[in-house]
C-alpha cells in the first residue's frame, strides 16, 4: 500500500500541489474498477476548480466504458439522496465541503447515497497504488484508449436535469408543509456563497417563508464570510435577524450538508445545541423508545440528556460524517448528529443535509407554537471551546501519548479525550483533511472550563516546541 488517499471525508487537498488532475484521472480510473458498472452519478460545488475536476473524472470513468449521469453544480445532500432515489450504482462529488478556496475534494458514495465504508476506501486505495493504474496519467495520449479496451468501449456522458427538485420533493414529503406554511415564518439565510444558493431558497419558497438571503451568489473564493459557518464569523446573519424581525437564522458551509441555527434574537447555537432540539423534535414525533441516535465522541453530553428523555440509546463514533453515517446504516438508527452542524435524519437519507435540518427545524418551530430562544433555553447548559493547532501527524500522536497519562479516566475512539471529572472533559485529534490539531473541550462550569483550557493549551504549546 501506499500513501493514504482519504481523510476523514473523501479524498481532498490544495488543488494543482496536493489534488493534482493526473491524480484525480488515476483516481478515476481506480474507482471505475472499483464499481465495475455504472451508471454513476456525478455533481459538483462551486469551487473555481470544480467543473474542471469533474471533466477529468467523467472522461476517466468514461475511458474505462462507465456511464456517468452528471447533475452539475448541487449541495452535496442532493447529490447524495438522487444518489439512492434514483438507483445509481453510486455517486461521485467533487467538493472539499468547508475547507479554505484553494481546496477541493473527491467524495465518493455507495448506491445508498452515503459514502463509502473505511473498508472501501481501503480497496480504491489498493487499485490505485497498483502498477497498473500508476502508469496512465495525463501526459500519456494513449493511455485512456488502452485503458479502454478493458472494458467494452466506451462509457456514456449525459446530463441528469431536475436533481434538485427531485432533492426538494424528498425533502418536503418528510415534514408537515401545509402546517409550517401556517406560521408565514420569516428566515434570514446566509447561503456562504455555497451550493445550498440552488436549493434552500425555493424549500423556503415552498414552505411558505418571507426570506432574505446573505451571499446568495455562488463564488468559489467564497469572499461573504468564508466557506465554513462558525459562532465567529456570522455577525452578518445575527444583525439581520435582529433587524428584520425573523424567527429563525440559518447559515450553510460550502457544500450545503451543515447548517448553523440562529434564534429571533440573534444569538447562534453550537451545532450540538441546536441539533438537541431537532434530536428532541424527531423522537417526539416519532417515538424515542428503541431509537437509536449515532454521535462522535466529541459531541456534547446535552445530547444523551435529550435521548434519555425519550428512552432513546446513544452510539459514540469517530468524528467523521463517514464514521456516523455508516454507523447508522449498520444499526438501523433513526438520528445522527455531528457538533458542527451536521444533522442526519435516516427517513431521507443518513447523510448531512442543511437543507432537511432547516426543514426540520421549521417544523419544530410551528409545532411548539414558541421561539427557538426558548425551546433551547430550558436546555441545561454546557459551556463549549473549540480550537486548532498548526500540527504534522508525528507531532499529534506524540501529544496524544501525553495525554493519555493526565488521567485516569480517558477514552481512545478517536484521539485522546481526557475526563477531568463527571460533568468536563478535553479532546484532541488530528484532522483528516488538514495539517492541524483539533482540540474540543466542555464543562457544566464556565470556570472549570477556562482553567481545563489553560492548563491543556500550555500542555500541548510546550510538546509542540
Amino acid at each position: 500500500m501506499g500513501a493514504r488517499l482519504f481523510g476523514t471525508n473523501g479524498v481532498r487537498g490544495v488543488f494543482g500541489k496536493d489534488l493534482t488532475l493526473d491524480l484525480a484521472l488515476r483516481l478515476s480510473y481506480a474507482l471505475a474498477a472499483y464499481y465495475k458498472e455504472g451508471p454513476l452519478l456525478l455533481a459538483y460545488d462551486g469551487r473555481h476548480s470544480s467543473p474542471l475536476l469533474a471533466d477529468v473524472v467523467k472522461a476517466g470513468l468514461n475511458a474505462m466504458g462507465i456511464d456517468v449521469h452528471d447533475a452539475g453544480l448541487v449541495p452535496t445532500p442532493c447529490l447524495q439522496y438522487c444518489t439512492k432515489r434514483l438507483g445509481y450504482k453510486g455517486g461521485i462529488m467533487i467538493t472539499a465541503s468547508h475547507n479554505p478556496p484553494e481546496y477541493n475534494g473527491i467524495k465518493v458514495m455507495a448506491s445508498d447515497g452515503v459514502e463509502i465504508a473505511r473498508e472501501d476506501e481501503l480497496r480504491i486505495e489498493e487499485i490505485y497504488h497498483s502498477s497498473s493504474i500508476q502508469k496512465k496519467s495525463l501526459s500519456n495520449p494513449k493511455a485512456a484508449g488502452a485503458v479502454a479496451r478493458v472494458f467494452l468501449g466506451i462509457g456514456k456522458d449525459e446530463r441528469l436535469n431536475g436533481a434538485v427538485d427531485t432533492y426538494l420533493q424528498g425533502i418536503t414529503s418528510l415534514v408537515d408543509v401545509d402546517r409550517i406554511r401556517s406560521k408565514g415564518m420569516k428566515v434570514v439565510v446566509d447561503l456562504g456563497n455555497g451550493a445550498q444558493a440552488n436549493a434552500v431558497p425555493r424549500l423556503l419558497s415552498i414552505l411558505g417563508c418571507k426570506v432574505t438571503t446573505i451571499n446568495e451568489r455562488i463564488d468559489g473564493s467564497f469572499p461573504g464570510r468564508g466557506s465554513e459557518p462558525t459562532l465567529e464569523n456570522l455577525g452578518e446573519l445575527a444583525r439581520r435577524v435582529r433587524e428584520s424581525n425573523a424567527d429563525l437564522g440559518v447559515a450553510y458551509d460550502g457544500d450545503g450538508d451543515r447548517s448553523m441555527f440562529c434564534d429571533e434574537h440573534g444569538s447562534v447555537y453550537t451545532g450540538d445545541r441546536s441539533g438537541a432540539v431537532l434530536i428532541e423534535h424527531v423522537l417526539a414525533r416519532e417515538g424515542g423508545g428503541g431509537a437509536k441516535v449515532v454521535t462522535p465522541v466529541n459531541s456534547s453530553m446535552l445530547i444523551d440528556m435529550v435521548a434519555a428523555k425519550y428512552g432513546a440509546e446513544v452510539i459514540r463514533t469517530k468524528v467523521g460524517s463517514v464514521e456516523v453515517s455508516r454507523e447508522m446504516v449498520r444499526r438501523s438508527a433513526l438520528i445522527g448528529l455531528e457538533e458542527n452542524g451536521g444533522f442526519m435524519y435516516a427517513r431521507h437519507i443518513p447523510v448531512r443535509d442543511g437543507a432537511m435540518s432547516t426543514a426540520l427545524m421549521l417544523e419544530a418551530l410551528a409545532v411548539r407554537g414558541e421561539p427557538l430562544s426558548s425551546i433551547i433555553g430550558r436546555y441545561r447548559r454546557f459551556y463549549q471551546y473549540k480550537t486548532k493547532f498548526p500540527c504534522t501527524r508525528e507531532q499529534s500522536s506524540r501529544i496524544i501519548d501525553a495525554l493519555r497519562s493526565t488521567s485516569p479516566r480517558i477514552e481512545s475512539i478517536d484521539g485522546v479525550k481526557v475526563w477531568v471529572d463527571d460533568e468536563s472533559w478535553i479532546m484532541v485529534r488530528q484532522s483528516g483533511t488538514e495539517p492541524i490539531m483539533r482540540l474540543y473541550a466542555e464543562s457544566s462550569d464556565e470556570q472549570r472550563l477556562k482553567q481545563m483550557i489553560d492548563i491543556y493549551t500550555e500542555r500541548i504549546r510546550s510538546l509542540l516546541k
